[in-house]
């Protein structure tokens, strides 16, 4: 599946807008916008939609998934043409993708999983971010305690990303290597939440954890949090490219930021739903293939773009490509950083 999709990114990518439809009405249900890339993600999808002459339509579901599901009831009763839905709950979504299907309304699943085949699945590779997360961390902490941030545990991207973590250690762990002394979901993915879990877990360790996993980057702000507050500073990967992460990455804080270009993601979103507002089938959209890696082995059109790690060494990527400013990126940076020198 990855090497098909692999091949597929840069046919996704360049869409000609002149080969989209025109005049079509884009609904977008956002599941909330705590996370800073979602603005991000936004910003590109509206400008693609725009760009083919379609009309870019969104509701804030704010992290409520009856909300969501109002919300794309009145995008459908304002007459979309297609839909893009980035779901808070992957199970209470079900309602909304029969009552567009039965008005023949194509849906994109966005960034999280949908599990219909009715839809069509696009993201990044989470098990990969996942696995890019994990081996990140192991490559300076291959011994210890590992202690393991997860997100809200109604999102499918945690299973992925987890997987992929388990890819990296799994076999360090059954050695008696690492040692996961604690594992917990955040819900909502709140930073908040996830300074609680760390905190909870240096108690109940006496502060002896070696490493942590979080499973994207505002959950580990509060593990660093948490961390710096017992004075600890130990490998922490996350996961989105957060300004604030890349930062801690210049500082030494945070091991790893995998960037995930939300830029190229909502683009393509914009892209493909203005195809399938056409009338192009799922599995006729250029660079599909197929995904059936969730819960129930569903097999689904999908595209899985790469994501990049961000590292003290790999940080010009994100400056070059104007993600974030050097200034930004390197005020109060470590010695031995190139790019903040």
């Amino acid at each position: 599946m990855r090497t098909a999709i692999l091949a597929a990114i840069v046919a996704v990518t360049g869409f000609s807008s002149a080969a989209l439809a025109e005049g079509k009405k884009i609904g977008v249900s956002w599941a909330q916008f705590q996370e800073e890339r979602w603005k991000i993600d936004e910003a590109a999808m509206k400008a693609a939609i725009e760009a083919a002459g379609n009309e870019y339509i969104s509701a804030d579901a704010q992290a409520s998934a009856e909300k969501q599901l109002s919300d794309i009831d009145a995008l459908i009763s304002q007459g979309v043409d297609a839909l893009i839905i980035n779901a808070w709950d992957k199970d209470a979504i079900g309602p909304a993708i029969e009552k567009a299907a039965a008005e023949g309304i194509p849906v994109v699943g966005y960034d999280r999983l949908i599990e219909d085949d009715r839809t069509f699945y696009l993201t990044f590779d989470n098990v990969g971010v996942g696995r890019i997360i994990a081996e990140s961390v192991f490559a300076v902490a291959p011994k210890g305690n590992y202690a393991i941030i997860k997100g809200d545990p109604g999102d499918p991207n945690v299973g992925f990303l987890r997987q992929g973590m388990e890819e990296v250690i799994g076999a360090a762990v059954a050695s008696g290597d690492i040692v996961i002394v604690g594992e917990a979901n955040s819900d909502g993915w709140k930073p908040e939440n996830a300074q609680k879990n760390m905190e909870q877990i240096l108690t109940a360790n006496n502060n002896a954890v070696d490493a942590v996993l979080s499973q994207n980057d505002g959950m580990a702000g509060g593990a660093a949090a948490a961390l710096a507050a017992q004075g600890l500073n130990v490998p922490l990967g996350g996961q989105d490219g957060d300004l604030a992460a890349i930062n801690r990455v210049a500082r030494g804080t945070q091991t790893v930021s995998v960037w995930k270009n939300a830029a190229d993601l909502g683009k393509a979103a914009g892209e493909i739903a203005g195809m399938l507002a056409d009338g192009t089938a799922l599995d006729a959209i250029p660079g599909a293939g197929k995904f059936s890696g969730g819960e129930k082995g569903v097999e689904m059109n999908a595209i899985l773009l790469d994501p990049t790690p961000i590292t003290k060494d790999t940080l010009n990527l994100a400056i070059d490509a104007g993600h974030i400013s050097k200034e930004a990126a390197c005020e109060g940076a470590m010695e031995g950083v190139a790019a903040c020198q």
